[in-house]
């Protein structure tokens, strides 16, 4: 989670640095700090809260070097606190660390060096890293680099300097880290966005590698002390498409750039066949199994719906932090896809190393080209959503669905079946129906203006619009602590019944497709209690309106591909009552756009 940046160049390192930093704010802003090598040896300046505040108050970008490591958190090991923001220092304030991930033997090692005389000064697992550093350092801070991670168990990204060094040190094991190539300066970073405005050339470290990053160069070795030959790749982003382009927030911006999306998601994949590449034989497949986390469990719940219809096969859903730890059935003739955005998400990737390790075939549904999950999965299919920087996921979440849909056809086809050409054409017309949405944002925001100030929502839909049920109410969760549950609407009398009173808003997925006149019930039955009524119905649906107190209206769609066009006024009702409520709708508090931490 935490944001990791490192400079070394020409250039003053703490400015290029802050504003290198400010582009992965959304990755943890607990706290913030920067480390500068300079000729008065390290000097840091950190502090609690977010990177502009602390700026301010500690005016970081006006320290002077050429060399630096920053760091915003994500809080894991101790509270948000000056004294636990990173950077660390060893004993003797010649070496900082700045880390991401979790050092899970960190009591034992920190009950070694204390023994050994070294005094602790923060609550955080990471602060070992530098002493740690500190005993095996002999004149040579890669050596010394090296030991130490012998002694550690864990996941971590990290950067290191040393005050007698002009270089920076960092390894990566289980948290994302990448090295920019720019011109006369090298950067260090745990995601891409970051170093766009200095470089698109980038080296990506998997596990268990440490490079040594100079002005002049790099170089990248295991754990072993064996040198490493890196790819060089390029960036496909741009530093204009992570530019808000003058909507409020990020999320705001990545809510209406989904038809883009959805066009970039299935452009030149639809033909007179799919046109995907997957390299696995599906006719040897007899039970696909998804996992994924958050949001994008939402989309597997959806993907189960459309794989099973589409291609016959059985699907299964399972949480991936859950999924390792109850002793899985899986192996040969099984496929696990795992869905995630960030294509770093920690649960996630440990979920397809256990699917591996007991034979199944691995494939992933990632927007991140040159991901962790991207590189370990044994095929994939690229989101082509671009880059989303709001936390609480939107553009991402679509785009997954309608992978998962060019999967499931392009099974159909693999296995002989025909594809009906009426699913082909829907697909085309998705992304248009997705902006006829967008442009009632107003009548969507004048029914946030009637319940910004409620302390309790109900999400209701049934089939394959369940999960967009589970998803509003987690959307509005996210951004507005507004407390929502999301339900199976025929599941409500067999308990939430009993939450409903005049207070209480209930939003219906209510379109016409599945089982649409059961749902008609439903909303009976709440009405009947005094439950406030906000529905999401079909275009013309006279008969959903006259039981609804309000009505957000939708293109008609096929059922299996109403889940896209139902979701979006759901992310914009959740993001007006956050909005309204005056809330930093991008950095939800408590969360990270990229859980790369168990």
């Amino acid at each position: 989670m935490c944001g990791i940046i490192g400079y070394i160049g020409r250039g003053n390192a703490a400015a290029v640095g802050l504003a290198a930093l400010k582009k992965l704010e959304y990755r943890g802003y607990d706290s913030a700090g920067i480390a500068v090598l300079n000729t008065r040896g390290i000097e840091i300046r950190k502090d609690k809260g977010k990177i502009d505040a602390i700026n301010r108050k500690l005016n970081m970008n006006s320290m002077q070097g050429n060399i630096a490591i920053l760091h915003t958190r994500w809080a894991t090991h101790g509270p948000p606190t000056k004294r636990n923001a990173h950077p660390h220092l060893d004993c003797r304030g010649e070496i900082a660390i700045v880390h991401n991930g979790i050092i899970e033997n960190y009591s034992s090692i920190k009950e070694l060096l204390e023994k050994e005389g070294h005094t602790f000064s923060s609550e955080t697992d990471s602060e070992v890293l530098a002493h740690l550093i500190e005993k095996f350092y002999r004149g040579n801070l890669e050596e010394a680099v090296l030991k130490a991670l012998q002694e550690v168990e864990g996941t971590y990204g990290m950067a290191v300097m040393h005050k007698n060094e002009n270089k920076i040190v960092a390894a990566r094991n289980g948290s994302p880290l990448i090295i920019g190539i720019g011109n006369n300066e090298m950067l260090i970073a745990s995601d891409a966005t970051a170093i766009l405005e200095h470089t698109k050339k980038a080296v990506y470290l998997n596990d268990k590698e440490v490079a040594v990053v100079k002005q002049g160069g790099f170089s990248v070795k295991n754990l072993s002390n064996e040198s490493i030959d890196k790819e060089v790749k390029e960036i496909t982003w741009s530093l204009e498409q992570i530019e808000k382009k003058g909507f409020k927030h990020f999320m705001l911006k990545e809510i209406f750039e989904q038809p883009e999306s959805m066009k970039n998601t299935i452009r030149g994949r639809i033909k007179d066949r799919i046109k995907i590449t997957v390299d696995i034989d599906m006719e040897k497949i007899k039970r696909i199994v998804i996992t994924s986390c958050g949001t994008s469990w939402h989309s597997a719940l959806i993907g189960k719906h459309i794989i099973e219809r589409t291609a016959g096969i059985p699907v299964e859903v399972d949480y991936a932090s859950e999924f390792r730890y109850r002793d899985p059935i899986i192996g040969e003739g099984d496929l696990l896809i795992a869905i995630s955005q960030s294509g770093e998400t920690a649960d996630t990737l440990a979920a397809i190393k256990e699917a591996k390790k007991r034979g199944a075939r691995t494939l992933g549904i990632i927007n991140v080209v040159g991901s962790t999950i991207a590189r370990e999965v044994d095929t994939g299919i690229y989101l082509h959503a671009g880059p989303e920087i709001g936390v609480a996921s939107t553009k991402a979440f679509t785009s997954q669905i309608l992978a998962l849909t060019l999967f499931a056809l392009y099974t159909r086809q693999e296995m002989g079946m025909q594809i009906n050409k009426n699913i082909l054409n829907e697909l085309k017309n998705i992304p248009e129906k997705a902006k006829m949405i967008l442009d009632k944002k107003d009548e969507i925001k004048t029914i946030a203006k009637e319940f910004f100030k409620s302390s309790n929502f109900l999400y209701l839909g049934r089939g394959i619009n369940f999960p967009v049920a589970l998803e509003g109410a987690l959307k509005l969760k996210e951004i507005s602590y507004i407390h929502a549950e999301g339900y199976p609407a025929a599941e409500m009398k067999h308990g939430p019944i009993a939450l409903i009173d005049e207070n209480m808003p209930v939003v219906f997925i209510a379109t016409k497709n599945g089982a649409y006149e059961k749902i008609i019930s439903n909303m009976q039955e709440v009405k009947a209690r005094g439950g406030k009524i906000i529905v999401v119905a079909t275009e013309g649906d006279e008969r959903a309106c006259s039981i609804a107190d309000y009505v957000i209206h939708v293109p008609e769609t096929m059922e299996l591909l109403s889940p896209v066009v139902n979701v979006i006024p759901l992310q914009l009702l959740a993001y007006y009552i956050a909005d309204m409520k005056g809330l930093d709708v991008d950095k939800p508090r408590n969360l990270a756009k990229s859980v790369t931490v168990e």
